[in-house]
This record gives structure tokens, C-alpha cells and sequence, in this order.
């Protein structure tokens, strides 16, 4: 008795759905957790955010102090 194999395109099809899977299920972009705020009090950089020194509109260039000097960023 010999078993059937799976005809060469379903072998292929279930790698492709569980990538596609799991790129829906990925989120779109991923942030850290921020604390709830006034907008325009918190400044984020391309990998951290800090709290600004000096609140303004989101969307103004700020900066974040480091032990490397300041990193720009957007205010949020």
C-alpha cells in the first residue's frame, strides 16, 4: 500500500499562508509602551522617548538627553 504525497503546489502553498499569517497578525509598527500624556509633554526619538523639557505642539523637533549627549526627536 503505498501513501500519496501531496501534489507540488500544496507543499509550496502552506510556507506562503503562514507567512502571510503571521504578517497580519505582526502589528504595523511597533512602539513602546508610553505613559497616558498631555500632547506635545513627551519627545520621541527613533528608538526611546523622554519627557520633554519644555512641552509644545506635537509634531516640534525636541530632544532627549543620553550619557552620549542629545538625541533629536518629535514631540508626541
Amino acid at each position: 500500500m503505498e501513501l500519496s504525497r501531496p501534489a507540488p503546489h500544496r507543499r509550496r502553498l502552506l510556507p506562503v499562508l503562514a507567512i502571510a499569517l503571521a504578517a497580519a497578525l505582526a502589528p504595523a509598527v511597533a512602539r513602546a509602551q508610553v505613559p497616558p500624556h498631555t500632547p506635545g509633554t513627551i519627545c520621541f526619538t527613533a528608538t526611546f522617548w523622554c519627557w520633554a523639557l519644555y512641552p509644545g505642539y506635537p509634531g516640534t523637533p525636541c530632544e532627549c538627553p543620553t550619557y552620549y549627549g542629545w538625541v533629536p526627536g518629535i514631540l508626541g
